[in-house]
């Protein structure tokens, strides 16, 4: 899909590039910020259907609002035509959410090459370029980058090793491009506690849950509203921030 909203009386909604944005957390931020007036480009992979059915449904509430882009994240080749067909979409890019990401266990004696490409691919080399890329159209915005990080940068997450130190590198990732896009363009992240199980559960039988959520001085699982909320705060609510990293995670953080 591809509109240009343009409207001589009235300013043309900003637009927003959600990547992994087809389910789960990603789909909730694209829906927290199509509500808040955004129009949105929820970017998938191989989850296409389910990036068109929230694509319809957003566009069923306000017409020409929400748009599809489709790409392998690892293709280097691809992410600078990512960024330019999401430009394209409504002719002009206010936002970049880089939330796709690989999560799997990597435990030392057991990594291979293909773990390191996967997950430091996804989660920190494609934000890299996909943001690089995106800085031309968000300085003629003054937009803003959100990074998906994780509390586990400051406090390792046992066997995830790759993981860990792609996250580690978002967060430095985060904070440089502030330094390097200021002032047109604010970069912040969000980083998630135990929201929301992974989908393949075996790492997390009852008592592991158990365990994470005694660990937490709220008591209880987070919501993927909690991560959109701020994400909507950073990209819409916060002009004076940049270069900073909150926590959404009950206060977990504080109590390991």
């Amino acid at each position: 899909m591809s509109a240009t909203l343009v409207n001589s009386s009235t300013p043309s909604p900003k637009a927003v590039l959600v990547t992994g944005a087809a389910k789960r957390v990603g789909a909730e931020i694209a829906r927290t910020l199509h509500a808040a007036g955004c129009n949105v480009v929820i970017h998938c992979n191989r989850s296409k259907a389910e990036a068109d059915a929230l694509a319809a449904a957003l566009n069923l509430a306000r017409p020409k609002s929400a748009a599809v882009v489709s790409g392998d994240l690892l293709a280097d080749n691809a992410l600078k035509g990512l960024i330019d067909q999401a430009h394209s979409c409504f002719g002009r890019l206010d936002g970049l959410v880089n939330n796709a990401s690989s999560f799997q266990a990597t435990p030392v004696g057991k990594i291979d090459l293909d773990d390191w490409l996967d997950i430091m691919g996804s989660n920190l080399k494609a934000p890299l370029f996909l943001s690089q890329a995106a800085a031309p159209y968000l300085r003629q915005t003054k937009g803003a980058i959100v990074n998906i990080i994780d509390i586990h940068t400051e406090h390792p997450l046992k066997d995830f090793v790759v993981y860990n130190a792609a996250k580690a590198g978002l967060a430095g990732l985060t904070r440089s491009f502030a330094l390097e896009l200021g002032p047109e363009v604010r970069v912040n992240g969000v980083s998630p506690g135990a929201i929301m199980w992974p989908e393949d559960s075996a790492d997390y039988p009852p008592t592991e849950r158990e365990r994470i959520i005694n660990q937490v001085p709220l008591k209880r699982v987070g919501s993927a509203q909690d991560i959109a909320g701020a994400v909507r705060f950073l990209l819409l609510d916060a002009p004076y921030v940049t270069g900073q990293i909150l926590a959404v995670d009950g206060g977990r953080e504080i109590s390991l």
